[in-house]
Formats: C-alpha cells, structure tokens, sequence
C-alpha cells in the first residue's frame, strides 16, 4: 500500500507473523526565540554532533535485536517489544513511510484520523496545537520521542511543528501508563520512533510547494550493515500562514539515529533538532490587533542512548540516558499608538537516566524490573511595560522511581501487570498500577481483551513554584490520580473485513485548578464512550472506517459559589472534546505505480472558553474536511539511476469553514504538490 493503511489491534497483516506460531497475528493499525547568550540546545547539538562523528567510524558494539524493526510487535505498551495480540490495550500503530507517502507532514494531521483523539490547533500552520485523548487533558498524554518524554513536567506538548522528519512509525496506546512511564501518562502514551538505516548507502531529496506560499525542501541519508546503520535527515519549511499578513511559520529540523549491534550486546544514539518560530496578528487570545502582535519562537533538543547486554536467550540488561531540552519564547509587539510590549522566556531541561532488567522464561514468563532518576529543570523571566516584570528565576527538582513488571502467555492466553512507585521531592510518594488480560481463538479471527490501571500528572513548575501578579504557585500540591477501565473485542469477518470494538471509563480525581489566585487539588472529572473501527481489504482497494463517541465532563450538581468561568464546571461537558468524531478513508491501487487516497473526518460540535473575561463558554460548530492525495511513481530506483516520485494532496477540498480553537480560524483549501528523489539503496 502507497497510503496509511488503517488496521485494528485484532486485525491480521500479510507483514505481520509470529515467530513462535508461524502464523498471523494481529497488528495493530491507523491502527523565540529570543537570543539568550550560547543557547544549551546548541550547545548540546554540537557536542552531539561531535560524539556521533567517531562513533559511526568505530568498531560496532556487540547487540541484541532491534525492536523497531520487527514486524507486528508493539515497543510503547511495556518499553520492550512485544507481539501486538497480546497488548490489552486499544493500540495503534501509524507506518511513517505510509504518511510520507500520503504528503502528511505534521503529526497532528496523522492524529486527526484515530479513534479515540481530539486535535486542537489555534488557527494557522505552526499554531499551538493540543491533542486530548479519551477526554483527557491535554497534559494527559505522555509523549515520546525515541523513549525521551518531551513534555513540559507535567504539562502538555505543543504538536504544532512536530513533522514526520525521519520517522518510522508512531505508537499510541491508550488508558493510563503511569505503571510503565510515571507521571503524566494518564490517558494514554504517543511515542514517535525514528528511522532506523539498513541495506546500501542511499539518500533522497524531497520538495513540496503550494498554498500558503508553502515551501519545504528535505534531504535524508541512511544506510546499514548487520553491524552498524544509520539513518539522517535534515528538512526546512516556511509558509507565510492562512492570514494576510504577518502570520509566518519557519522551521528547519535534524534527526539522526545511529546503531551498532553484535551477537550480544547492541548501543543506539538518536538525536532530533529543531529551531521554529511562528508569528501571528492574532494574539493568543484569540484577537485581531495588528502587524507584530504575537509571536513565538523557540528550539527543542532531543538526545537518547539505549544500551543492552544479553546473556543468552533468558536475560537482558538495558540502560537508558535521556535528555530533552527546549527554549521556547513569545512576546507582543504592537505597531500601535497605545504600545504593548512583552516578552517571556523559558528554558526547560529534563535529564533521566535509568536501568532495567528482564529475565524471559522458557514457559512464556517475562519478568522486569527498573529504576529511574530524573533531574527537571526551568530557568524563566518575563518582561513587560504593561505589568511588573518577574524576575529571572530558576527551580529544580528530583523524581526517583522504581518499578517491576510481568507477562505471560501461552496457547493464545497472554497476562500482564506492574506496579511502579515515584518519589518525589515536592510531593512524596506515589503508586500506580496495570492489569491487562488477552483471549485469542485458536484460529485467530477473535480476540477479546480487558485493561485496568491508575495514573498521576505531577504538578506542573508554574503550580508548584510561580508568584507575582494574579498568580501565585502551591509548592505542597500532590499529583493528580485516575483510574481507568476498558474492555474491547476484535473480530476478522472474512471476507477482508475486520471489527474491532472498545469501550472505555477513566475518572480523574484530585484534578488541580486554580481559584482565588491559587492552586488547589479541588477538580474532578471522568471520560467513558466507545471506539469502533472497520477494515475491508477487497483487491487494489482498502477502505477504513473510525467512529468514537465520548462523554466528557465534570459529575455533580452545579456549585451556587462556583466560578462559572471555570474550565471544570460540575454538571457540563470538558472543553475541546467533541461527543461525536468519525474518519473514513478510501486507498485505491490504480496501477503499480499510482494509487489515490480519499479521506473524511467529521468532528462533532464542542465547547470552548474564551480566555478573556467575563468568560462564558460558546459551542463550536461540527464540520467535515475532506482530503485527497495521489502518488505517481514516475521513475523506479535502480543501478545507477535515480528513481522518481511525485505527489499531489489537497487539503480541505470543500473548503470547509470551521474552528477547532474559538477565535482561530483553521485553514482553508490548500493544494501541495511535490516530488521525491531517491539514490541508492537507503535513501
């Protein structure tokens, strides 16, 4: 398939094969920056830079086998790979190959098609852009770069210049995951996995230009033996935004994944850089002003080194060094008479180190157990002419966690579970937990399956520590709690045709909001609904339906004292998470070299909450977008030839008029076209 290709967890793959049975198994399917002094993210990319030039001239490490290369196994749900029947939790598995294929370039976009997801982005490209998963917060979802988090502690990731650069394929995997990953991973875990190198040397160089005044350029090298790959990309885009004027977004982006492997021992270096900065007439409020009113700037550095050591089949050491980096800025500068201006910096660093050890047994037990020492940082300062400045601070703290988990499976009956305990300097001590338990039919056509588990999201810096004007920090504020249920079944119909069904409860308790100018744990909410998604493979056409309904929101009566202005409002919906979303998709092989796809999404009407006051919330309209993308193969690589490909996709085709953020307009009907080169056998 030249095109995602959507597949419930349940749903079997020609790709995908257990080795212990020699049969299918299910798989998993679609399924500013301002100018501080020696920036820490530069510094840190070119000392990388620096450790990864020898590395790939040295001798390979000795290796074990790379999870991310085997077919049908899912690597998120329990940081080791694991076949992806016997993952309890609703999984899906998104091949990056397949969205470059089909012209997707932002994650986002790829996360509007999945059961189960919200997608928010505050108007034009490179935008703030929120995901809710379940119903859940934003800063419920744990996101994963090569196993390096890069949220703020405790907070949410902005997806807005997060691209498919280099990537291979993307995890989400849904219910709490604190047991595995702590804090943070209360709804779910989306975990973007680079591309690894393998064959010949090759590279590629791509281009894309269209609405907008779009232009990107990407150029990617990768190659490998048995002993050493490595895969690099460096891309650039620019797009002078949906607004006429000042609404620009620049990003250049470098991923780099190195790996040297041998029979018992294997060491990977992945590195991701990006340097972005968007500019907008409308301030984050949502309002018109004029020319330079609002910007944001920023860089992000990703660094992670995974090691292991093998002793034969049965046991295995694995190490871990993380770090994630990000400088991020935004300011108001207003061309008017009554002069505005304002600037804010914040220089987050999270550094984690850790060690695990998993011991397999003959008999289908696997047993592990780690620890983890995480260092968080943020160094921040704020300047305006409007309000008193903050000063230049700077906080820290310490997270140490150990945790043990175990599986088993045998004759199409698998077992999981763990349990994960986190000491925290600010807030003490904290358990979480999971259950998961998988029935597969002899045949292979049924699967049923059942997860439990609890999660935390620590309080974020600005909770714990932030003072000045109308906003003071709780430095004794504990973490959030939820507990989640679910319980689904996935069905081959015959025929190529493929059900799978989840239902789903979370509650989340101890939920922090902010009232009289301080922090306090007095919120409360809980999500359940249900996630349905159809496959039907007939010849050169593959069709791929999603249906999710929610209900999200605050349970109780209405509180006479309560601000209504409060984004937890007991009695009514959560924001930003519609009741209805559905996604089709049509994949059509014409020829072998051309294939079409058409895609559908329809998102239900939501509530929002305009920041300014008096706040009042405002239903957001349903609405439909609809895509369609074609890939012609032009020329096909050979021995001494390149090979050709080029791409067209339109976006929004009925130019839909809709907003995902009240205040942000969502673009328009745009048009890409595009084409890719490729030389040698790994590009």
């Amino acid at each position: 398939m030249p095109f995602p290709n959507p597949l419930p967890v349940g749903a079997t793959s020609p790709r995908d094969h257990d080795e212990e049975r020699g049969t299918r198994v299910p798989f998993g399917g679609f399924h500013a920056r301002f100018t501080l002094p020696a920036s820490r993210p530069g510094i840190a990319l070119a000392a990388t830079l620096a450790a990864l030039a020898p590395g790939i001239a040295a001798p390979p490490p000795t290796a074990a086998q790379d999870p991310t290369d085997l077919e049908g196994l899912v690597v998120t749900a329990d940081r080791r790979a694991a076949p992806a029947w016997t993952v309890a939790a609703h999984t899906t598995v998104i091949e990056g190959d397949e969205l470059r294929r089909a012209g997707i370039e932002y994650v986002a976009d790829a996360l509007r098609r999945v059961p189960g997801m919200a997608v928010a982005r505050n108007g034009s490209f490179g935008a703030a852009t929120t995901v809710h998963l379940r119903g859940g917060e934003s800063d419920y979802v744990q996101v994963l770069i090569d196993g390096v988090p890069v949220n703020e502690p405790g907070g949410a990731f902005d997806f807005g210049s997060l691209t498919t650069d280099n990537i291979e394929r993307i995890e989400i995997v849904r219910g709490p995951a604190s047991a595995v990953y702590g804090s943070d991973a209360v709804s779910g875990v989306i975990q973007i996995l680079t591309r690894r190198g393998s064959g010949p040397p090759g590279s590629s160089l791509s281009f894309h230009a269209g609405s907008f005044a779009t232009r990107r350029l990407h150029g990617a090298l990768a190659g490998g033996t048995d002993g050493l790959s490595y895969a690099f990309s460096l891309g650039r885009r620019d797009t002078d935004g949906i607004h006429e004027y000042d609404n620009s977004h620049r990003q250049t982006t470098l991923t780099g994944r190195v790996r040297g492997q041998g029979p018992d021992a294997d060491a990977t270096v992945s590195v991701r850089y990006e340097d972005r900065r968007f500019h907008s007439p409308i301030n984050e409020y949502g309002h018109r002003l004029d020319h330079n009113t609002y910007y944001t700037a920023g860089e992000l550095l990703t660094l992670s080194l995974n090691a292991g050591r093998r002793w034969g089949d049965a046991l295995e050491a694995r190490f871990t060094f993380n770090v994630n980096e990000t400088d991020r800025g935004r300011g108001y500068y207003r061309d008017t008479v009554l002069s505005l201006k304002s600037a804010r910096q914040d220089d987050i660093r999270r550094t984690s180190t850790g060690a695990q050890t998993i011991w397999r047994s003959r008999f289908g037990t696997v047993l592990a157990a780690g620890y983890e020492l995480e260092h968080q940082s943020i160094r921040a300062f704020e300047l305006s002419d409007a309000f008193n400045s903050i000063p230049h601070s700077e906080n820290a703290r310490r997270n140490h966690a150990a945790y043990t988990q175990f599986s088993w499976r045998r004759s199409g009956v698998a077992l999981d579970g763990g349990v994960r305990m986190e000491r925290n300097e600010r807030f003490g001590a904290a358990v979480t937990w999971k259950a998961g338990a998988v029935w597969r039919s002899s045949s292979g056509r049924t699967r049923l399956r059942a997860a439990a588990g609890s999660g935390i999201k620590e309080p974020t810096f600005e909770q714990h520590y932030a003072y000045g004007w109308g906003n003071n920090g709780n430095p004794d504020l504990p973490p959030e709690r939820s507990t989640s249920f679910e319980a689904g079944v996935d069905k081959e119909l015959g025929g190529g045709a493929r059900l799978s069904l989840t239902a789903f409860h979370q509650s989340y308790n101890k939920v922090i909001v902010r009232r009289y100018l301080y922090y306090s744990n007095d919120g409360k909410a809980r999500s359940r609904g249900v996630e349905a998604v159809g496959v039907v493979d007939a010849g050169p056409v593959h069709l791929t339906g999603s249906y999710t309904l929610l209900d999200a929101g605050v349970p109780g009566p209405r509180e006479w004292f309560l601000d209504p202005g409060l984004p937890l409002e007991p009695g009514k919906p959560l924001l930003r998470r519609p009741k209805h979303t559905a996604a089709a998709t049509a994949i059509v092989r014409i020829t072998e070299a051309a294939g079409l796809e058409l895609g559908l999404r329809h998102t239900g009407e939501r509530m929002d909450l305009p920041i300014l006051r008096p706040r009042r919330r405002v239903m957001l309209p349903a609405h439909t977008v609809v895509d369609l993308a074609a890939e012609f193969q032009v020329a096909k690589a050979r021995a001494g030839r390149p090979g050709f490909t080029l791409t067209v996709r339109a976006e929004n085709l009925t130019g839909s008029e809709y907003e995902e953020a009240f205040g942000f307009a969502a673009p328009g009907r745009g048009v890409y076209v595009g084409g890719r080169m490729v030389v040698g056998g790994g590009g």
